[in-house]
Parts: C-alpha cells; structure tokens; sequence
C-alpha cells in the first residue's frame, strides 16, 4: 500500500502598510507565500504549487497577486528596512554633508563638526 498526498506550507514574507481594497483603509498588510507540495509516505517531496497573496489586517480581506509583484513589494520592502524608502539610491543624505539623521556632523543643529560646542538640549 501507498500513501501519497499534498501538504500546504505558508510562509509570512513581509508586513507592509498598503490601502486596502476590500475596506479602501491604510492598513498593515501580510504579504504571504503558500507553497503545496507532493508528499509519499508523509515526506514531501516537491512543490508543485506556488501562491502568493496579501491580507488586510483591519478587514481580514485576502487578495492573490502574481510572483512578480510579490517580487515589487518585497523590493520595496526591503528597501524600506534598510532606511531607503521608495528605492532612493543610498549616499544621497551623505553627498550634501549630512549623517542619516540630517544633521550637521556634531550630532545637534548649530552644533560644531567634531561634537565640541554645547547642547542646546541640555541647557
């Protein structure tokens, strides 16, 4: 006797803040990977189906999209994680003199380059 059969795996790849179109709010959503594959005798053995969706945390609503606007949202995603949001080549702060923060090089605005001079936080 054989025993074959299909066992689902979902995989959570990213949170992302999109508008809705179930509910049309800005709301978190999951961007989610469901992978089915062949298994024999409880091991699996290859996917054969591959999905991709998101879901609205406000409204629960799920849409499937294609592998390659995954792949978009994914980009941008990571993108965002590494403090370049929207795909901005990076350097572009450090070219105009500035840290990441947007401040003078000192660490506060007026302060001087080096760190010496006096925190106008602390007075």
């Amino acid at each position: 006797m054989i025993i074959f059969g299909t066992r689902g795996y979902l995989y959570q790849l990213a949170v992302l803040t999109l508008v809705c179109g179930w509910c049309g709010n800005p709301a978190a959503h999951t961007l989610r990977k469901r992978v089915t594959k062949f298994t024999l005798f409880f091991v699996p053995l290859f996917p054969f189906s591959t999905k991709f969706a998101t879901q609205c945390t406000f409204c629960g609503g799920e849409q499937l999209i294609a592998k390659e606007q995954a792949d978009q949202l994914l980009a941008q995603h990571a993108a965002a994680q590494q403090g370049n949001p929207f795909g901005q080549p990076p350097g572009r702060a450090q070219a105009q003199g500035r840290g990441q923060s947007g401040y003078a090089p000192g660490g506060y605005p007026g302060q001087a380059p080096g760190g010496q001079g006096q925190n106008p936080y602390l007075n």
